[in-house]
């Protein structure tokens, strides 16, 4: 978190920057981030917002914040008539040395609330992509019409554009495995319901596609089955702080990573604006795999589902790992 609040400090007071967009769905009582976008609008910048004010048990401080940020002079957007925007972006445009315009996005899997993000396991990616830039400026400018994003190139949009690309890069695995190679799908959320995506990964298991899954609460797929999920692996970690993050990995060799704000569940799909970003930078995908897989090693605080639906603790003679607190000690 604090990375991104200084960055958005530094956009509130920067004179190259034209305008900051952002979704907002629950924001911290004292909130640093609404305060720098209020500073920002009072600097000049335009500064438009979308409040979803369906957030359950912050509706009134939703509320409250969105009275001030219109005060500031904010344009403040209400969310869409049917649908949440639970998405996390922020899009920063501002002209280069050469009057070019110019984006810096954030993408994240948890909520801007300073407050919680001590006690959530979240991601962020802030990237100067211009190809991501410019998919999230479409993004806003469709919400600012009150309508949602049909299609996409680089990034995964819901509730038009997720589901369906999920499912094709699933596909890509199936033939991979059927035609002998190796194939790889891995997730990290905290629920998964969606009739859809439990069907397909079951497909994908068995074609023979490795699924490895990471789901702290609900899960209604049931791995392990002979001949149905014998390839799927489901596991919970129950640690220190609220695991969060939402990560999709597709393939082994050279795999696809994204990073998302959407669990794997009917509202999150198809009745939700939801993003996930795809990540590029090697390093930080290679964070983001390295991650992932220490997550898979945990056998401290995690629980492996079984196929009778009940969870037994991982017990094993390997090294003992706990992975939140082997990231404390072991950080990047």
């Amino acid at each position: 978190m604090a990375p991104f609040l200084r960055l958005l400090d530094e956009a509130s007071r920067d004179i190259n920057v034209q305008s900051i967009k952002m979704t907002l769905y629950r924001v911290a009582k004292k909130s640093k981030i609404v305060e720098s976008l209020i500073q920002a609008a009072e600097n000049g910048k335009e500064v438009t917002v979308l409040v979803e004010l369906r957030a359950r048990f912050d509706e009134e401080n939703n509320i409250d914040w969105s009275k001030r940020l219109e005060k500031a002079g904010c344009k403040v957007i209400y969310g869409l008539n049917g649908l949440k925007v639970h998405s996390k972006l922020c899009l920063i445009t501002y002209t280069d040395e050469k009057d070019h315009i110019r984006y810096i996005s954030q993408i994240g899997t948890g909520n801007y609330n300073e407050v919680t993000s001590r006690l959530y396991t979240d991601m962020s990616l802030m990237t100067a992509d211009t190809h991501i830039g410019e998919e999230i400026n479409t993004v806003f400018n469709a919400l600012c019409k009150g309508e949602t994003v049909e299609d996409t190139n680089y990034m995964l949009i819901a509730p038009n554009a997720m589901l369906t690309k999920i499912t094709a890069m699933i596909d890509e695995q199936i033939a991979l495995a059927k035609a002998g190679k190796e194939a790889y799908v891995g997730f990290k959320c905290n629920s998964v319901s969606s009739k859809k995506m439990i069907e397909k990964l079951s497909e994908a298991s068995q074609a023979g596609v490795k699924v490895d899954m990471i789901v702290r609460g609900i899960c209604c797929i049931v791995p392990g089955v002979k001949g149905y999920t014998e390839n799927i692996t489901v596991r919970s970690i129950v640690g220190r702080y609220l695991e969060h993050s939402r990560i999709y990995i597709f393939g082994k060799k050279d795999p696809k990573v994204y990073i998302s704000s959407a669990d794997l569940m009917t509202r999150n799909l198809e009745r939700r604006v939801e993003a996930a970003v795809p990540v590029y930078d090697k390093k930080i995908k290679q964070r983001i795999l390295w991650t992932f897989n220490t997550m898979l090693k945990d056998n401290v605080k995690a629980s492996n589902l079984l196929p009778d639906g009940s969870y037994k603790r991982i017990k094993n003679k390997e090294t003992k790992i706990n992975a939140q607190e082997y990231f404390f000690k072991h950080q990047k």
